[in-house]
């Protein structure tokens, strides 16, 4: 009897980087085994783009986070948002 193909899961937005990563990880070792049917490659694909998505979410928003100690013109040490950095 053929194999019924995985359902998509949709990935939950709010969910943590890590957790987001650890699955992708998991997909992306299924896709390369070789061993999955045509219809599930395309759904494991698909629910491994939206993962992507979601890190890369998750990092824009910790880059922006980011902080860079510097002097400031009077030579005191300031916080410079990453951002700020290549401005200077």
């Amino acid at each position: 009897m053929p194999k019924k193909p995985a359902t998509l899961a949709t990935p939950d937005a709010s969910l943590p980087y890590e957790a987001a990563y650890a699955r992708l990880e998991a997909l992306v070792e299924s896709l390369e085994s070789g061993e999955v049917s045509l219809a599930d490659l395309v759904t494991k694909f698909e629910e491994g783009h939206q993962l992507l998505k979601i890190c890369q979410t998750h990092l824009r928003a910790a880059e922006l986070k980011i902080e860079k100690l510097q002097l400031d013109d009077a030579g005191e040490p300031a916080f410079v948002p990453l951002d700020e950095e290549s401005e200077s």
